[in-house]
């Protein structure tokens, strides 16, 4: 699992890539601030998504459709037991005879 990096740590290197001066490479930004330049990349990517730089999903729409998908299954568990449940007792209800 990669470490996690708290946010003010994240802005802070993604506002010195972004302002580097051109002779300045992205690889070197990471090293001085001991990330990769892979994991500075995504990084960069995704503030572009979620500042509007670039189409794509947001990071608080990843999260709300992440809950959302989350939330649809427990409903799609509970509609299941009610199913199971009514099946049994509309067989229990029947006249013995």
């Amino acid at each position: 699992m990669p470490k996690r990096f708290p946010q003010e740590f994240r802005d802070d290197v993604i506002r010195v890539a972004r302002s580097r001066d051109p002779e300045v490479t992205i690889g070197q930004i990471a090293a001085d601030f001991g990330i990769s330049e892979s994991c500075l990349h995504q990084w960069l990517k995704v503030a572009d998504v979620d500042d509007g730089r670039k189409p794509g999903v947001t990071t608080s729409e990843q999260t709300e459709n992440r809950e959302l998908r989350r939330r649809v299954k427990l409903l799609e568990q509970e509609n299941e037991v009610l199913r199971r449940a009514a099946a049994y007792l509309s067989q229990s209800n029947l006249p013995k005879g």
